[in-house]
């Protein structure tokens, strides 16, 4: 019973792709597309984000490593 429905499956593949297809090439003709000066200013605001992220996390991180080696000093002197 198993292999009936294997094989009726695979018998509806190739009209089922195609139909696939289809609609992929329609929908993909209703896409809008940015403009290069859009691609362009978009990278450039995420360029400009990771490397203010960046450096917001080397400060948080330079001001944990400090807090903690005073807590470690602290600590560890006695």
């Amino acid at each position: 019973m198993a292999e009936g429905n294997f094989l009726q499956r695979v018998s509806t593949w190739p009209s089922a792709t195609k139909t696939y297809i289809g609609e992929l090439n329609m929908e993909m003709r209703r896409v809008t597309w940015p403009s290069w000066k859009q691609v362009r200013a978009t990278t450039l605001v995420v360029i400009i984000t990771v490397f203010l992220f960046a450096a917001y996390f080397r400060l948080v991180d330079l001001a944990v490593a400090a807090i903690l080696n005073r807590v470690f000093s602290a600590f560890g002197s006695r």
